[in-house]
């Protein structure tokens, strides 16, 4: 297809609004795959501005659809299409490449709502955009930008939504259903839903608050095991940790799950925390060959004596495992661990009594489930 000068006139003359929307995407077709020479390229650029203008939307929305995805569209089309209704602006915000961060920051803070929402569904959306959607006080948009894989966002981000937008349902659910958030702020994300299924059960179920509380308990702590991601590094768990510790759901028995499913960064995250020393010093200690280092460490932490020769347990079967390189796949770990347990409590030299035995390899089989 070649382009002229009289093309673009017979294309503007036409008064039929359905043939210069028919007309528009060819031409726009044509554009988009890089057919025209450079010259052609400049006057089908001419036919675009004129189009933004045109009178009829239908003209308008067919140009907006074919050029939704151009890689070389001038920005100024872009920008124009961006300003109109709805049906035309909507293609062009969400898909077209074209606009600066800047662009797209100035269109969240003057238009509406859907257009907002288009800008949050948007394939890449950066850290600096994202902001800019969470200011918009939008939840809708909101929702869309934590369900939208594609969109950066900041952990001081995160921090907003779930501030700003706590009693909204909808972002708590695009929350919980993003595949990767921070450690830190999944569990800020448990909490809040716990808070809410606690105050369900109360209300509906023959249960009181502690009985609630304690079932509650159960349920976060096994999901705060399954957030900790392999690859997370010591700052991340660290900070996660510190924040258990602050809202006082570093407990023993978490320390324990965690454990007992094979994450000794974790462990040893928790148990500097809770010891309140350096976290090399505590690794130190878990990882002495003595009998001493662990065990003082272990009392300083305020963890639960009876539940000390499971702790050591672990760690032997850790160091075996990594000694003999078989990794550390979790639920290998804790199958591995129950039956060394189950092993080693049988002897008759073991300080527990055989309740006490029956009593901690249940919570294990609890805890690692």
């Amino acid at each position: 297809m070649s382009l002229t000068q009289q093309d673009v006139a017979k294309l503007l003359a036409d008064s039929s609004p359905a043939v210069r929307a028919e007309t528009t995407v060819k031409v726009a077709s044509h554009f988009e795959a890089k057919d025209f020479t450079t010259e052609e390229k400049a006057v089908a650029e001419e036919i675009f501005r004129a189009l933004v203008k045109d009178a009829e939307i239908v003209v308008r929305e067919a140009l907006s659809n074919s050029l939704k995805v151009a890689d070389d569209l001038p920005r100024d089309i872009a920008l124009a299409m961006a300003a109109d209704v709805e049906s035309v602006s909507l293609p062009i915000l969400k898909f077209s490449d074209v606009f600066t961060d800047e662009d797209l920051i100035d269109i969240l803070s003057k238009e509406g709502a859907a257009k907002q929402e288009a800008i949050a569904l948007r394939a890449n959306v950066s850290e600096a955009v994202s902001e800019a959607v969470i200011d918009t006080g939008n939840e809708n948009a909101v929702a869309k930008l934590v369900s939208n894989e594609g969109a950066s966002i900041t952990e001081n981000g995160y921090g907003r939504v779930m501030s700003e937008y706590n009693e909204s349902e909808v972002v708590a659910g695009s929350l919980s259903r993003r595949p990767s958030l921070p450690a830190s702020v999944s569990e800020r994300l448990m909490n809040t839903l716990s808070d809410r299924l606690r105050h369900y059960i109360v209300s509906r179920h023959e249960l009181d608050f502690d009985q609630a509380s304690n079932l509650i308990m159960q349920v976060r702590e096994r999901a705060t095991v399954s957030l900790l991601k392999e690859g997370s590094s010591h700052e991340e768990l660290e900070k996660l940790v510190k924040q258990l510790h602050r809202g006082g759901k570093l407990t023993p028995s978490l320390v324990l799950r965690a454990l007992c499913s094979g994450d000794m960064m974790f462990f040893e995250c928790s148990m500097a925390e809770l010891a309140g020393i350096k976290l090399t010093n505590a690794q130190a200690l878990i990882h002495d060959d003595g009998q001493l280092g662990l065990k003082s460490l272990y009392n300083k932490a305020g963890m639960l004596m009876a539940y000390y020769p499971f702790v050591k347990a672990a760690i032997n079967l850790y160091r075996d495992m990594e000694y003999i390189g078989e990794g550390n796949d979790r639920e290998v770990f804790a199958s591995r661990l129950l039956e060394r347990l189950l092993t080693v409590f049988e002897l008759p030299d073991q300080e527990l009594s055989p309740n006490e035995i029956e009593y901690l390899v249940t919570k294990l089989q609890q805890y690692s489930a």
